[in-house]
Formats: structure tokens, sequence, C-alpha cells
């Protein structure tokens, strides 16, 4: 499993990046392995407010359609449009695959680093 250690995680299988005043969110190489082949990408508008572990994006797989929920709260500078036409980058690159660009951020203090995101992902497959 892929863990980068410059990047943040939320316990819901999110990454994020900081660029200057912004966050970039994706979902984690453990959520898209454990969703399968995704098959379809939603995303929200620029503009739209995200709160902490509410649902601003969902994505289809094989098996399932599952949300995906913000790690921060702030609002959409950037969604990645590119996954609307190929929702499989987020299987190939996880980290490349960015779903949104976050401005106006506030509450990061819930993150966790890239030890305690591995913690947390083994004591989920116990």
């Amino acid at each position: 499993m892929n863990i980068p250690s410059d990047l943040k995680y939320a316990k819901s299988h999110e990454w994020v990046r900081q660029e200057g005043d912004s966050y970039v969110i994706g979902v984690t190489d453990f959520a898209q392995n454990e969703l399968g082949d995704i098959v379809f990408v939603n995303l929200p508008q620029e503009g739209d407010s995200v709160s902490v572990g509410d649902a601003f994006s969902d994505v289809e797989s094989v098996k399932a359609v599952s949300d995906v929920l913000s790690p921060v709260s702030g609002v959409v500078e950037a969604v990645n449009e590119e996954l609307l036409d190929d929702p499989a980058k987020v299987n190939s690159d996880p980290y490349g695959a960015w779903f949104i660009k976050v401005k106006d951020v506030s509450e990061t203090e819930e993150l966790l680093d890239a030890a305690a995101y591995e913690a947390h992902c083994a004591a989920e497959k116990e």
C-alpha cells in the first residue's frame, strides 16, 4: 500500500496536499483498492462549499457507489474534469488523480500524518 509521507490523510481515506493557500484532495491508494475498478466520478461545482465529514463527491465502481467525504471545510476553487472522462485514473494513479482544490480552508486538525494513517488502515484490516 502506497502512503506518501508528504501528504495528510483523513480516517475516511481521502488525502490532502497543501499547495500555498489551497488544499488538493483525492482518495488514497487504500480507498481505490477497496473500491475496485472505478467507472464513474461525480464532482461538485466550483464555488460549492464543503464541510469536514460531508460528502462532496461520489464514485461508482464495479462493486458499489461510495461517497467521498471532505477532510477539510472550505470552498471548491477547482475540480479535476479529467476524471469525468477517465475515472479509471483514480485506480491507476490515486495520488495524481485529484478530485478538488479547496480554498478558504479550515478544520484541518483531524488530519493524520502518513504513519498515523498507516496505523489506521492496519487497524481497519484486522
